[in-house]
């Protein structure tokens, strides 16, 4: 187990990051406006779900080869940019008759739930993130460093359900507002497509620059 003091500064570091929105939480984001809060916190268990085979692979070395590798890097990054584009595009198909309801149909929770561990899964710069940041705070003197990095990995992970979930929340409830205007409901769909069309994209053109 890591010192108290690396301890705290690893909190702290991670702290910052988990507050930034980053792609993860923008896609909590659009799933909580979209579908409520409890579709929100499924998505945000998936994501939470497939980040654990993140921190497992950095811990045994596999993201190692991924950074080698980029036929790897590039097939896995344009997997999860299409995955991505696909749902927006799907948004974009998809027609409510909003005058009829105002309590968008519901998809399977099981369902919201695997596309966020999807959506993560095939994030290759999830996996390269954890490959870099977390073995910043191992000390190979203390013991195994794989177990090292699963302990910080698995806090990293408790940290995130709880500020991911934080906007799970706050998106849920304003979307709930939001769903009783039947403006809204023509245009979210829209909106809710464009964010995970601009999510893949972003994953297709940015990346790793050393490949």
């Amino acid at each position: 187990m890591p010192e108290l003091s690396t301890l705290t500064l690893f909190f702290v570091a991670a702290a910052v990051l988990l507050i930034t929105p980053g792609p993860a939480v923008l896609y909590i984001v659009a799933r909580s406006i979209d579908q409520g809060r409890v579709a929100g916190i499924v998505s945000t268990l998936g994501i939470s779900f497939a980040t654990f085979f993140h921190i497992a692979a950095a811990a045994w070395g596999v993201s190692a080869v991924l950074l080698q590798s980029a036929l790897a890097f590039n097939i896995i990054k344009y997997l999860g940019a299409a995955y991505l584009i696909y749902l927006g595009i799907r948004k974009f198909l998809v027609r409510e008759d909003v005058e009829a309801k105002i309590v968008l149909e519901q998809q399977s929770l099981r369902h919201i739930f695997f596309q966020g561990a999807i959506v993560n899964l095939l994030n290759p710069k999830t996996a390269i993130f954890f490959f870099a940041f977390l073995p910043q705070f191992v000390n190979p003197a203390l013991g195994s460093v794989a177990l090292q990095i699963l302990f910080l990995g698995i806090l990293f992970i408790l940290m995130a359900l709880v500020s991911d979930g934080m906007y799970a929340l706050l998106a849920g409830t304003a979307g709930n507002w939001l769903r009783g205007n039947l403006q809204f409901l023509r245009a979210q769909r829209y909106v809710a497509g464009t964010i995970y069309i601009a999510l893949g994209l972003t994953a297709a053109f940015t990346g790793n620059k050393n490949h």
